[in-house]
């Protein structure tokens, strides 16, 4: 294995290991917030688990903020804590390698992954992403959030739909940030080839690739937590979608060649286990700029006409064309023809940056559709409208399979 954790702070670990259980936190200049993550996730450490030997980690980017010194000021009883930077490919993938390597080290029965810039994480949360594990009712414990109707638009219009329909296994936050993965998942992530971390996994990928790799690769099924809200640094998304959009659907992309043996066969759906009480909490509320949303979407697409007559088909084409110079508005079945057939043209390396630039300005408009259609929809309208589209993909995934020649 070639390790991203220093040696030397290994070493310090392993001689007071085994740990049972791991908390690992990734950042990068999370000064503000780091704190009360660390200081919360030991509460639920402390009250869940008293008789488990735990530490929390954390796996830093090389902040310029103190978020490592204020990491290692917090007040954790018991609760053993390390920081460090971690080696190689900068990125979030790569932080959270670094600790599924010292959990592999270090005989962790468990570990949990938590966003450094939370503001909602309770001491249950830990709990919950940890006893389905301990259970030995799963190795894979993914966050189920009420989140805004406008957070989490990524999730919402693709990797939701599209996973859920490839792989029969309904996982409403796939790439959510807070997970729990047991000791079968560490082994197994840790195992891979070392060259399939110098992809997008080693940045905003990871998310996709962790939930997807445990959907087809645990002998156990996906598990869901309840966990409330989520409260972190949202974003309006047609103002900062920077790199994470190209990482996290371009891994996805990229995984359906890897399993396509897995989704080509199946056909059904079933509904991921949610450990935990349901919990009914209004999120925080999140403005989108549709007006910006949609120009985005017109003028991208103005842009790259000729990008897009050259990989879309012509009937597809025309459709967005046509978008372009009226509404700026991308329905849901000209959305779910879009996915398909880049999807299969992602499959060449030489097209796939072409694709995510045409792609983007696509996703505007469908973003500003679902935004314009759920204005005066409340929080479970507006689910019900993703619950939609969802079906919509289920009920065309024999389209799929034919673009793709399986």
């Amino acid at each position: 294995m070639t390790y991203t954790v220093p040696q030397e702070l290994l070493e310090i670990i392993l001689e007071k290991a085994p740990y049972d259980l791991i908390v690992g936190i990734p950042s990068y200049n999370n000064a503000e917030t780091i704190r009360y993550v660390t200081e919360t996730a030991a509460k639920g450490l402390t009250e869940f688990f008293p008789g488990y030997k735990a530490c929390i980690i954390n796996s830093d980017g090389g902040s310029s903020d103190e978020t490592r010194e204020t990491f290692l000021k917090s007040n954790t009883g018991n609760v053993d804590l390390y920081s460090f930077v971690y080696e190689g490919i900068s990125g979030k993938g790569t932080a959270m390698r670094s600790i599924l390597e010292i959990a592999a080290e270090a005989g962790a029965k468990a570990v949990v992954f938590l966003d450094s810039d939370l503001r909602s994480v309770q001491p249950f949360w830990i709990e919950r992403l940890i006893n389905p594990i301990l259970s030995g009712k799963t190795s894979y414990v993914t966050p189920y959030y009420i989140r805004h109707k406008y957070d989490g638009t990524i999730t919402n219009s693709i990797c939701y739909p599209l996973t859920s329909t490839l792989y029969g296994q309904k996982v409403r936050q796939p790439i959510g940030g807070d997970f729990g993965v047991g000791r079968e998942m560490i082994e197994i992530y840790t195992n891979k080839d070392p060259q399939i971390w110098e992809s997008d996994i080693s940045r905003f990928g990871i998310d996709i690739w962790m939930t997807t790799t445990a959907i087809n690769e645990s002998k156990l099924p996906v598990y869901q937590a309840s966990l409330g809200a989520k409260i972190h640094d949202v974003k309006d998304p047609g103002k900062q979608l920077g790199k994470m959009f190209k990482e996290v659907v371009g891994t996805l992309f990229s995984l359906m060649e890897t399993y396509k043996n897995n989704w080509s066969k199946t056909s059904s759906l079933k509904n991921s286990p949610i450990y935990g009480e349901f919990l009914e909490i209004t999120p925080e509320p999140i403005n989108v700029d549709i007006d910006n949303l949609i120009n985005s979407c017109k003028k991208g697409i103005t842009n790259n006409k000729e990008e897009i007559e050259s990989i879309f088909s012509y009937e597809i084409s025309e459709k967005i064309f046509e978008i372009a110079s009226s509404s700026g508005r991308v329905d849901e079945d000209t959305w779910i023809s879009v996915i398909f057939e880049l999807s299969n043209a992602y499959r060449k390396p030489d097209l796939r940056d072409k694709i995510i630039k045409i792609l983007v300005p696509i996703y505007f408009g469908k973003t500003a559709d679902f935004v314009i259609k759920t204005t005066h929809m409340n929080q479970k309208e507006a689910e019900k409208e993703i619950e939609k589209l969802l079906e919509k993909f289920i009920e065309r995934k024999g389209e799929l399979t034919k673009i793709w020649k399986i």
